[in-house]
């Protein structure tokens, strides 16, 4: 097994298994440190998405930072199996709610609205021009994208990168819709 240190809030230092899983690459520390700075420490009362859960890096450090509600998509059974274990190790938080499924399919069917959405989905499979016209649809109209890709990226639908940085092979990207 793989794992992640959770690195603020409530559950910091809590270190998170994860199997190992093709595409699955969790968010660095250093880069979910920068994340947190861009959208401040903390996340109380907001809605997440992370459509492509992973490790559950992102989602579990948005729940440990006050988020609300914190919905987890992961669609890889073994991948949600240590997601699952995860969350009981942090006993059972009542804002995360993990969903077995496929993030294109959530994207297109819920009725909630959220805050904040991560994309990690795998790279050089299109995801992300997959699910640019269903993300209006699962967003508040101030809400925020966080996107880690492959390659930079400028815009999605209404929304436009404020803030960027590269680690590795990996950019990552705020995008806000202007005011």
């Amino acid at each position: 097994m793989n794992s992640v240190r959770i690195i603020g809030g409530a559950y910091r230092r809590r270190l998170l298994r994860f199997p190992d899983s093709e595409g699955l690459r969790p968010t660095p520390d250093r880069v979910r440190e920068t994340l947190f700075n861009w959208l401040g420490q903390e996340l109380d009362g907001q809605h997440c998405l992370d459509l492509f859960a992973g490790s559950g890096a992102l989602g579990f450090e948005a729940a440990s930072r006050g988020a609300a509600r914190v919905v987890m998509v992961e669609k890889n059974p073994c991948v949600l199996a240590a997601l699952r274990e995860n969350h009981a190790l942090l006993q059972k938080p009542a804002a995360v709610e993990i969903v077995r499924g496929d993030a294109l399919e959530y994207a297109a069917s819920s009725r909630s609205k959220f805050d904040l959405i991560f994309l990690d989905p795998p790279f050089n499979v299109g995801w992300i021009n997959r699910l640019e016209h269903v993300l209006p649809a699962v967003l508040q109209a101030d809400a925020a994208i966080y996107v880690e890709a492959e390659h930079e990226i400028t815009s999605l639908g209404d929304w436009r990168t404020i803030r960027q940085g590269r680690a590795g092979e990996v950019h990552f990207h705020l995008l806000r819709r202007p005011a």
